[in-house]
């Protein structure tokens, strides 16, 4: 059910004074005591005051802006929707993953509910007795949860239609996307122990994560199986059954052209089928050995290999610019434009924001702002193209140049900055759209599921506080919707920015309880 619709609404009721609070800097245990009192004396939550003196925090670490949203706002109406609390509203906060409210917000609109990315198929041959004469091209279009289930299902289909036997190659296209290593500058770099900063990728297999997945076995050994299956892989099960404990830990190494895998550990009967992630590959990697190891899954044939197209040469005069895209660039041997032999389509948006915002998907919210560059997929996506036509978004929702800033859409870097009340704004204006169920319904839901199935689970605001959260070393924050106990609905937005950010979580589920509690 929709979560805006989970109660009736209330009327807008009249407007109320704005609690707009200025703080100075802690400088002192006396200091703090005085300026707790102040925060609590002007209106801030004195929850919230109290968790962050018991934290230790000054207030200029903490930013955060609570305000009513309506559905109709009556044209007479002189004064916006009432403040219930402020604190550093104007002021510019790390947001974290709350920059994915940002990115799927834009999303929802530019792009609309329906929308699906597209992976292509194009044979560039002619296919005789289930025989293609040529190459099998395999296009790219951004779908960042293509799995290996997916695509050894399509494999199937295009077997379904005709196509037993490839005599040329495999050929991967991944050129959807043209990314250099300066858009990745600010983001950390992925690997083994850190698979969820994966980078974006047109054409990539499980999020570009390579997992072993062990069960129960017959003997003395447990079932250890690779997700994606690669082709040139040499797999070592030293599991072994019949010990109390349930565990398993993964490596790699490369030997030439052949992986081996090394999955120690022990299992017994009663442990669970359990993913560990052994390695985040290089989606070049990852995408070849998977594609060679399903073809032949489901039974097809390739006389050639499995290859990764060659990065088109592009001119100093292009360099920058958005080049023509994976739909329109296809041709043969005589420079004829290719019709696809197949298409796979991923879920729709929503579906794709719920994964998004419930588990905070940074590789995905990436792909997401990527497919939001003006054009794509005709032409290939850039990220300063995606950035640019962000920054008109933010333009035309009412926030000025600054308020909130998107560099890759998914909050790992810390460029992605806003203000609580831009924040807010924006919220408030998606809560009025034709398409904020679907947002709504993406965000986790406090004390229930997502990022915030652990907290807030005992009080008023667990089932009635829809957020996302925000987490690096240094900021936590959260941003999106609570409803009060009388029927009101409330925007929120609250960030915390200090070396020691982890101790503010109090704090900002403080605000939420007093929001539920009070609104």
């Amino acid at each position: 059910m929709p979560a805006r619709h989970v109660h009736q609404k209330t009327p807008i009721q009249p407007w109320t004074r704005a609690l707009v609070v200025s703080v100075a800097l802690w400088g002192g245990s006396a200091a703090a005591q005085k300026n707790t009192d102040h925060l609590a004396r002007a209106g801030v939550p004195a929850p919230v005051a109290a968790a962050l003196k018991q934290a230790g925090l000054p207030a200029t670490s903490m930013g955060l802006y609570v305000q009513e949203v309506s559905d109709v706002v009556a044209m007479d109406e002189p004064k916006p929707p009432s403040v219930l609390a402020s604190l550093n509203d104007d002021k510019h906060f790390v947001l974290a993953s709350t920059t994915k409210v940002v990115t799927t917000l834009a999303a929802l609109d530019l792009l609309g509910t329906h929308y699906r990315w597209r992976t292509y198929a194009f044979a560039s041959g002619p296919i005789h007795a289930g025989k293609l004469r040529g190459d099998l091209l395999i296009v790219g279009g951004g779908n960042s949860y293509l799995s290996a289930a997916d695509l050894g299902r399509w494999f199937a289909d295009l077997r379904a239609k005709g196509l037993k036997e490839i005599s040329g190659n495999i050929v991967l296209d991944r050129f959807a996307f043209q990314l250099n290593d300066d858009d990745h500058a600010r983001t950390p770099m992925p690997g083994a122990d850190r698979p969820h900063h994966a980078r974006p990728d047109a054409l990539t297999l499980n999020e570009g994560v390579l997992r072993v997945v062990v069960s129960p076995g017959v003997g003395n050994r447990a079932t250890v199986q690779l997700d994606p299956p690669l082709s040139d892989v040499r797999l070592v099960n030293n599991v072994s059954m019949g010990a109390a404990s349930c565990w398993a830990g993964a490596s790699l190494s490369a030997n030439k052209n052949v992986l081996k895998v090394t999955v120690n550990g022990t299992w017994n009967k009663t442990c669970p089928e359990k993913p560990h992630p052994v390695a985040a590959m290089s989606h070049v990697d990852l995408t070849t050995r998977a594609v060679a190891a399903l073809w032949q899954q489901v039974g097809g044939v390739l006389k050639g290999q499995v290859i990764d197209k060659p990065r088109p040469v592009v001119s100093e005069a292009q360099r920058g610019r958005p080049q023509p895209g994976p739909a329109t660039m296809q041709r043969d041997a005589q420079g004829e434009t290719l019709m696809p032999f197949a298409v796979h389509l991923s879920e729709r948006l929503p579906q794709v924001m719920r994964v998004i915002n419930k588990t905070s998907d940074n590789m995905a919210a990436r792909n997401l702002l990527l497919t939001l560059s003006q054009g794509f997929p005709f032409k290939a996506a850039t990220l300063p193209a995606a950035q640019d036509r962000m920054r008109q978004w933010l333009a035309r929702q009412g926030l000025q140049p600054g308020d909130v800033e998107v560099e890759n859409g998914s909050g790992l870097s810390r460029a992605e900055r806003g203000k609580p009340r831009a924040m807010v704004a924006l919220l408030r204006n998606a809560w009025r759209s034709r398409t904020a169920d679907a947002f709504v319904e993406s965000l986790p839901i406090a004390g229930v599921d997502g990022t915030l199935a652990h907290r807030m689970v005992h009080g008023a605001a667990t089932g009635q506080a829809f957020l996302k959260t925000g987490t690096l070393r240094d900021t936590r924050a959260l941003a999106g919707y609570v409803r009060g106990r009388s029927g009101k609905v409330y925007a929120v937005a609250a960030m915390v920015n200090h070396p020691q950010a982890t101790l503010g979580l109090p704090a900002l589920d403080a605000l939420i309880e007093w929001v539920a509690k009070n609104g």
